[in-house]
């Protein structure tokens, strides 16, 4: 669970308590989607706003991660506060997952270019053909 996740309401808006539990259940349960060595140094911030024109959406969410080094950063309008933060932890859900798919990927290569290269420069050198 993600300890560290500072609320702002931009403006003049009020977070209700109700909001605060809901962004922090959200919020705090994408740490399973991280690796487990970095999951205490992760923070997020998140800052709600309204938006007084009628054209727009009124509600806003913007939620920035901390994570491994780096900044990932979701934001969404919607008529209702809560629908927000859903589609933003959404957003984030899948930064995640192509983040630590793309670390798992590159070990994976890593690893199997170094033996592969040790293996076949072995085979040319003693046996005098590739296996």
């Amino acid at each position: 669970m993600i300890t560290k996740i500072e609320i702002t309401g931009i403006g003049d808006y009020e977070v209700s308590e109700d909001l605060d539990k809901y962004i922090r259940a959200k919020i705090g349960k994408l740490d399973k989607y991280m690796s487990r060595k970095y999951r205490k140094s992760v923070h997020a911030e998140v800052k709600l706003s309204e938006n007084d024109s009628k054209n727009s959406d009124r509600n806003k969410c913007d939620v920035v991660l901390h994570v491994y080094g780096e900044l990932m950063s979701a934001k969404e309008s919607t008529i209702n506060m809560f629908a927000a933060v859903d589609i933003v932890e959404a957003k984030l859900k899948s930064q995640l997952r192509k983040h630590k798919d793309k670390i798992i990927q590159k070990r994976k290569t890593n690893r199997k270019g170094t033996f592969g290269r040790i293996r076949t420069l072995a085979s040319k050198d003693y046996w005098g053909s590739q296996n």
